[in-house]
């Protein structure tokens, strides 16, 4: 079953072929740094006009590339939400266009359930139970996954999501967009332990994240110390200082997951999950305890279509399918 799907949720806009919901005939994904870089961030206007100039183009790119035809397409999927409204207008308006066109079924995918999923797109997929970690720009969440349908949520972030921390606290920095990158980059060349950071917890709610206060703590050392914004080596203590927070945060709470649950299995995914010191904490940490670690490769965490695509295969497989007057959402 030849699935296309569709991924316009935030500033990446992306399609893919995908077969039985396991293997990737292609994947093509425009991205719109430079276009938001100027501006520190996303601009939800400009992305979602950066959405229509580039969707059709894509669409076509990955059918080319996995070389069937639209009418070959055994189904379609698109991002329904959670993300931008305006962003995900476009996907969606196509995504309707392309089924009605080519009377095709059409599969309506949370964007966080289809991170989760990446992982079934791998060599090596988990067997269920497990516990999954999306870790985002937008979301920093935690659920127990019982099957393809079933996931109940652990916890959240109840402020900034990590990915947004990272954007944040780079732009502290004055180091630029997208901050991720840059923090990992330069906390490579500093000291963790140089300055001494918060681990946010919520004792009623052990699994609850919260990344607010920590990016508050940083720009209190920045006040403190305003000489880190001109000295290269204070900048990298900082972001190493931040990034390890970061870091056990996320580790510590997945961790703790997995022993609540009983669950022997961890999946973690999303943008932040391309993080390099996130990925080492994890496998050591999975290999001190003994559990089985899925890290979908870096091309798998960052927002795509592939994984789109495999989330609303096993959609319509159960008889899902999406109304042509259903609308998008920005949360959930």
């Amino acid at each position: 079953m030849l699935i296309l799907g569709i991924e316009t949720s935030c500033d990446e806009t992306a399609a893919a072929v995908v077969a039985d919901g396991r293997r990737i005939l292609s994947s093509v994904v425009a991205t719109q740094f430079e276009l938001h870089a100027q501006y520190g961030g996303v601009v939800p206007e400009l992305a979602a006009r950066r959405h229509l100039e580039n969707i059709l183009p894509v669409i076509q790119g990955a059918l080319d590339e996995a070389g069937v035809s639209g009418k070959e397409i055994d189904g379609l999927a698109v991002t329904q939400g959670p993300g931008l409204i305006g962003a995900l207008v476009i996907g969606m308006a196509v995504g309707k266009a392309l089924a009605l066109a080519w009377n095709k079924p059409l599969a309506g995918v949370h964007h966080l359930q289809a991170h989760i999923l990446a992982a079934f797109l791998t060599d090596n997929p988990p067997a269920f139970p497990f516990v999954a970690l999306v870790v985002s720009g937008g979301h920093t969440n935690l659920y127990q996954v019982h099957d393809f349908q079933q996931m109940d949520l652990l916890g959240r972030s109840r402020d900034d999501a990590a990915g947004e921390a990272f954007d944040k606290v780079a732009k502290l920095l004055r180091l630029g967009y997208p901050g991720g990158v840059i923090i990992e980059q330069l906390a490579a060349q500093g000291n963790s332990e140089t300055f001494p950071l918060p681990r946010p917890r919520i004792l009623q709610e052990p699994l609850t994240f919260s990344f607010s206060g920590l990016k508050t703590a940083v720009a209190h050392q920045v006040a403190k110390n305003p000489e880190i914004l001109t000295n290269p080596s204070l900048q990298a203590d900082l972001a190493a200082s931040f990034q390890e927070a970061v870091v056990d945060s996320l580790t510590s709470r997945a961790f703790l997951a997995l022993e609540e649950t009983g669950c022997q299995r961890l999946v973690v995914s999303g943008g932040v999950a391309a993080n390099g010191r996130l990925r080492q904490v994890l496998q050591e940490k999975a290999a001190a305890a003994g559990i089985e670690l899925f890290l979908p490769p870096l091309s798998l965490c960052t927002d795509n279509a592939a994984m789109v695509a495999a989330a609303g295969y096993h959609r319509l497989q159960a008889g899902d399918r999406l109304d042509l007057d259903a609308d998008v959402f920005s949360r959930g």
